[in-house]
């Protein structure tokens, strides 16, 4: 059944420390036999002193909630804690905001986390909901122009963790993603509503700051709205045309076609001369695109781009947010069923790729989520004797080809190039190496933990300087690549 039997500490360690945080006040150490432990500058390893690491939360879902949201500005002090039982069902929660633009919430049911939510999420978003509502009427604080902010308002920016317990857990699926009990909506609706009125009453301060983020919010997305919608009726003005820059595929069928986003005019012109024109089309994108992760009180501006605009227009599954009651985006309608992301092998190809991703990120977030998302792996090097040629796709594979060359003797003439750029390779090697669906390698993007990915992407993306040059000096003597 399992092809590889190779523990990932990682893997392992990030769930031990989940478990800390969801059961507050236990010890959980992890030691690693295969791997000693790391010494100080200066010395050297001690034989049977191993990898160990140890995780304790004094706090439990506070302490999670803090070192979730420990890479974004928060709004407020205090992280934001409810916990009780109601009908004989233990439920937890914990929350704080911060001044990005996206929701992030984590829920469990026995320490298991359901990732599609389910019931108790659904309590959790009526109660808060209707909890900011209430106390925004009841204080005068929402006004004329907006008499109460909607769920998506109210959620911006928070960061949340809801934990339940449960004797009879009823999940849907076998993977356990979704709570299903229908009595738990009421129980976690019913105490967090009262539990948070009571703390908005007591903390007025935190209150306002809440509200008011919420209304910028609210308005916001009006603007939003509006920018988006100007996309959508400039594209029915043109009786449904798509950009004039796209390459589009004979294929109607969007399970058998797809997209290549494609970095330059030049690499596009390749791209358009050696593809499979009917099942491939091809879409230019010229320079980089707008980072989106450092618009985050101005979304307007990012459907203004025109880059964002024609990748909107092609995908025809309209834009929006990752948040479950905002339905602009409809992954079922999109016009191809891979989204290839084509770009340079070096680094600003690879920053156009992360830029390209984190609006996939922010605003289609299901098309990755449902693996429509590609990475092409276009060769770094042709090597050539005589007539044979060869590509290689990394420096040992480079290497290797060259000893088969030269073969017996070490001195035989090789010719390697170092391709620095799609535009650099005539359509027939771009077919042959990069979109030939029978030969080429593709990566297809997946998310491994959602919020491990959101924290990422917050911090080599967003605002804050600082933390991102911190990260990078601490981390990058360690990583190659960073995956989602």
């Amino acid at each position: 059944i399992f092809e590889v039997l190779v523990y990932n500490y990682e893997t392992l360690a990030d769930r031990m420390r989940e478990l800390s945080f969801l059961n507050q006040g236990i010890t959980v150490t992890l030691t690693d036999e295969r791997e000693l432990a790391i010494p100080e500058e200066g010395k050297e390893p001690v034989e049977g002193v191993f990898k160990s690491e140890t995780f304790f939360s004094e706090n439990g879902l506070r302490d999670f909630v803090s070192y979730l949201d420990e890479n974004r500005d928060t709004l407020i002090a205090d992280v934001i804690h409810m916990s009780g039982e109601k009908n004989g069902i233990p439920v937890e929660v914990a929350m704080t905001y911060n001044s990005s633009f996206s929701e992030n919430l984590f829920s469990y049911v026995n320490n298991i986390n359901t990732h599609e939510g389910g019931t108790h999420l659904t309590g959790f978003r009526r109660s808060l909901t209707r909890a900011i509502n209430n106390y925004g009427k009841k204080n005068g604080i929402l006004k004329d122009d907006l008499k109460d902010v909607s769920g998506e308002d109210v959620r911006e920016g928070l960061m949340a963790v809801i934990s339940v317990k449960l004797g009879e857990p009823q999940f849907e699926g076998q993977t356990k993603a979704k709570l299903g009990n229908p009595e738990i909506e009421s129980a976690v609706t019913s105490l967090m509503t009262q539990q948070l009125t009571e703390y908005l009453e007591d903390k007025p301060n935190v209150a306002k700051s809440t509200l008011e983020k919420a209304a910028t919010a609210a308005r916001a997305k009006e603007a939003a709205k509006k920018a988006r919608d100007l996309v959508i009726r400039k594209n029915a003005m043109e009786g449904g045309a798509l950009p004039g820059k796209l390459a589009d595929c004979s294929e109607k069928d969007p399970a058998k076609s797809e997209l290549f986003l494609v970095e330059g005019d030049s690499a596009g012109g390749s791209a358009k001369t050696g593809r499979d024109r009917r099942i491939q089309a091809i879409l230019p994108l010229r320079g980089k695109i707008l980072n989106v992760e450092r618009q985050k009180h101005n979304a307007a501006k990012v459907f203004q781009n025109q880059e964002i605009q024609t990748m909107i227009r092609a995908l025809g599954a309209g834009v929006g947010n990752n948040s479950e009651d905002d339905g602009s985006f409809d992954p079922s309608k999109l016009r191809y069923s891979k989204i290839i992301i084509m770009t340079d092998a070096d680094v600003d190809g690879a920053h156009i790729r992360t830029l390209m991703l984190t609006f996939l990120w922010r605003f289609m977030r299901p098309a990755i989520d449902q693996g429509h998302v590609y990475i092409a792996q276009p060769p770094l090097f042709q090597l050539s004797k005589g007539r044979v040629s060869k590509y290689a796709f990394t420096d040992e594979e480079r290497d290797t080809i060259l000893e088969e060359l030269r073969g017996d003797n070490p001195n035989a003439k090789i010719g390697v190039q170092r391709y620095k750029g799609l535009g650099e390779m005539n359509p027939e090697q771009l077919w042959e190496t990069t979109m030939n669906p029978e030969t080429r390698t593709m990566l297809k993007v997946t998310v491994k933990d959602a919020e491990e990915s959101d924290r990422m992407f917050e911090i080599l993306m967003g605002e804050d300087v600082p933390d991102r040059r911190a990260f990078i000096e601490r981390h990058a003597k360690e990583v190659t690549n960073l995956d989602i």
